[in-house]
């Protein structure tokens, strides 16, 4: 446990520079929102270091399976960062701020099309919002879309040159997925295969139905993206971040299932006994 708390302080102390980078990017007179954050960083630094401090599995699922926690956080501090550029625009423009608002509305108009995720977030923009909050929104969600999308390239590129999860066949699953338990119910590959498929599929499915729900909170307790800059980064950003990670984690579960399939293959034709699930029907 000693051994592993320098790496765990380090990953707190960069979860605590994503936390507040667009606290410090971005003015906001309400200082509530500000303070909120600051205590959000700090309870997330605790969480990062009691799970990664920690010599037995918590909650954080491929804790020992690099890079997918990586990815994860890169693809959501660069999110941060991108949409809060575009944002400090505002404020200071600056030859970085209108290159990227200016990438974020290209891509924003070229995703808002019929049925459409961001159609959908311009449709329940309340009455009244301005032209210029309309094309924050927008640009802001093509900004989100665009990191998203890379980060799942990156990560499938990955996969595939590093042969993740891991090149030898050799995966701890109490480790990596602490909330899975491959003693109980089928067959272990099938349920990967199961909970890969449903993952990505609620990952296809959140941009539709985060936004009808993101409204409905926020009129329940008087709160809108609309009002504060530092609002309106967060909830893009994770408007489009949790879909990713969803897809993140049903291709890496699926891509488990794989590896388990091939080396029960290769296990079974080492014995001269062909895989069961490979004998004709």
């Amino acid at each position: 446990m000693i051994s592993q708390l320098p790496g765990a302080c380090i990953r707190a102390f960069l979860v605590v520079v994503m936390v507040l980078t667009p606290s410090l990017m971005l003015p906001d007179p309400n200082s509530q929102i500000t303070d909120t954050f600051v205590l959000i960083a700090i309870f997330a630094a605790v969480f990062v270091i009691v799970e990664y401090g920690s010599t037995y599995p918590g909650l954080v699922e491929f804790r020992g399976a690099p890079p997918f926690n990586r990815v994860r956080f890169l693809t959501l501090f660069v999110t941060l960062v991108l949409i809060s550029v575009a944002c400090a625009g505002k404020y200071e423009s600056t030859l970085l701020s209108r290159l990227v608002m200016a990438i974020g509305v290209l891509l924003g108009q070229s995703m808002d099309f019929p049925l459409s995720p961001i159609r959908l977030i311009l449709w329940l923009l309340p009455e009244g919002t301005s032209l210029s909050q309309a094309h924050s929104v927008r640009a802001a969600a093509g900004l989100a879309y665009l990191t998203s999308l890379v980060g799942l390239t990156v990560f499938a590129i990955l996969i595939r040159i590093r042969g993740w999860p891991s090149p030898t066949g050799s995966f701890n699953v109490w480790i990596n997925l602490p909330t899975f338990d491959p003693t109980a119910g089928a067959d272990v590959v099938k349920r990967l295969n199961r909970d890969g498929a449903v993952n990505i599929l609620l990952g296809l499915l959140l941009p539709y139905l985060a936004p009808p729900l993101a409204v409905f909170i926020a009129r329940s307790y008087d709160l809108s993206m609309l009002h504060s800059d530092l609002m309106l980064v967060w909830v893009m950003a994770l408007w489009a971040f949790l879909p990713t990670s969803l897809f993140l984690r049903g291709i890496a579960m699926r891509r488990l299932a794989l590896m388990i399939s091939h080396k029960r293959r290769r296990l079974g034709q080492e014995d001269g006994v062909p895989d069961p699930a490979f004998l004709p029907a």
